[in-house]
């Protein structure tokens, strides 16, 4: 299992230096989000100021870009990172899509699934330099290459890529036709181990893969602190996120797989008129100990590396690495995985 960092991407005046403070201190790979900007701009920067980190993204929003633009950014990515980078995919869900995007929303996994395929069918074109380029599906249809308009060929044309998800058929899609599958930091171990493992299993079987071939990454929610003040403190914090995004009914089944089904209704009727502190009331302790891992920094290793033993490939925590901030206890923790 190894280690990872979540970058802040925001201010992209930071990304370099955290990046490369990310590589020095030990990190396997560095994720970027799409929240409030461009992932693929932070990857450029991450590419070109570090040398041996991987870096990708968690996740691109796939639905409001074509593939073929898509396909340039990574095509780019992935020379000027000499093969470091990962294409993390998501659909986000309806309400954004159509919302804040501006985009139709249909059949997000058989959508995704020719997402992923009509990639595929890209880089092969321009691995190739035949200029062949042969796609037709329902949503995505590409037939035109020119010269003056494929990019060069390079040796890293495999792009890896991962798919981001939560109920079952994204997840034997990814399984079937993915190198990788973001799980929700919103999880239990039960719940990877009933829903999310099951159904990547059965996609692999289907492409005729094995499981060693496939990488499961994820981040955790840590509820940590050097005191109990601030242990309170981020508990509380941490109930807060998990009401959040328990709100969402496109994620009921990770309550569901506890039998807190009924808890995702109310909530989501909660954030409907905006009460955030009633949301969080309806997040028990007894929650909070099956969604997040409590504990000092010094023991979160252990408890990372004890809670995810055969479930996760990859593991981040879910609060994002800022240089200059227990420098050293990253290092320690780094040291605990990826050494």
């Amino acid at each position: 299992m190894k280690l990872d960092a979540l970058l802040e991407t925001r201010d992209l005046a930071e990304v370099a230096n955290a990046a490369k403070a990310a590589e020095s201190i030990g990190f396997d790979a560095v994720w970027g989000p799409e929240t409030g900007n461009d992932p693929l701009l932070a990857m450029a920067l991450i590419a070109e100021h570090t040398n041996r980190v991987r870096l990708g993204t968690q996740v691109l929003i796939a639905f409001p870009r074509s593939p073929m633009v898509t396909a340039y950014g990574a095509w780019d990515l992935a020379r000027l990172s000499h093969g470091r980078f990962i294409l993390g995919l998501g659909t986000q869900v309806k309400g954004h899509i159509e919302r804040r995007y501006g985009v139709k929303w249909e059949s997000p996994v058989a959508r995704m699934r020719e997402y992923i395929e009509s990639l595929r069918a890209i880089f092969r074109c321009w691995s190739e330099g035949n200029n062949k380029l042969s796609y037709q599906g329902k949503f995505y249809s590409f037939s035109l290459m020119t010269p003056f308009f494929a990019p060069k060929p390079h040796q890293y044309g495999n792009i890896p890529i991962y798919v981001a998800g939560v109920n079952r058929a994204i997840c034997r899609m990814a399984g079937e036709l993915c190198d990788g599958f973001h799980a929700h930091p919103f999880h239990s171990p039960a719940y990877l181990r009933e829903i999310v493992l099951p159904e990547i299993e059965a996609g692999l079987k289907q492409a005729g893969r094995k499981r060693e071939d496939f990488a499961i990454a994820s981040g955790a929610f840590v509820i940590t602190g050097d005191s109990p003040e601030e242990i309170k403190q981020a508990r509380e914090r941490v109930r807060q996120q998990i009401a959040f995004y328990a709100s969402t009914r496109t994620y009921r089944i990770v309550m569901e797989t506890h039998g807190w089904g009924e808890v995702t209704d109310r909530l989501h009727a909660k954030a409907a008129v905006g009460d955030w502190q009633g949301m969080a009331r309806e997040i028990t302790d007894e929650m909070l100990e099956v969604f997040a891992v409590t504990g000092s920094f010094e023991e979160i290793g252990a408890k990372l590396k004890e809670r995810y033993k055969g479930l996760l490939d990859r593991v981040s925590l879910y609060m994002p690495f800022r240089p200059g901030q227990q420098d050293e206890r990253w290092r320690k923790l780094c040291a605990q995985f990826n050494t």
